[in-house]
């Protein structure tokens, strides 16, 4: 999956925090449904984001499916972010100077 696709996925603020309740464990889509004002199929339908974007994985028991976050679908938006931390201590250290110059 790219960062791009799971950017895309946690733009949604329901989808952030659907993602936060399964961080806890492993939820049905009824029990993830409980603590949000939306219906099932919508719940649904964003699991279905989060699961297409690699965020969660389903496992079907029965007639039931229960959800749960997949950690590993983080990786590429921490390769993205690992590019750009090289990138901004020097940058808050001119920041910093020009600061202490300013005051001076």
């Amino acid at each position: 999956m790219t960062a791009s696709a799971i950017f895309r996925a946690l733009s949604d603020p329901t989808r952030r925090a659907v993602l936060e309740r399964l961080a806890g464990g492993e939820m049905s889509v009824s029990a993830l449904k409980g603590g949000f004002d939306v219906s099932q199929p919508a719940i649904s339908q964003h699991l279905a984001v989060l699961r297409g974007a690699g965020l969660v994985v389903e496992r079907r028991e029965g007639r039931h499916a229960y959800y749960r976050v997949e950690p590993d679908g983080l990786i590429p938006v921490l390769d993205w972010i690992g590019r750009y931390r090289a990138f901004w201590p020097s940058r808050v250290e001119r920041l910093k100077d020009l600061l202490r110059e300013m005051d001076q």
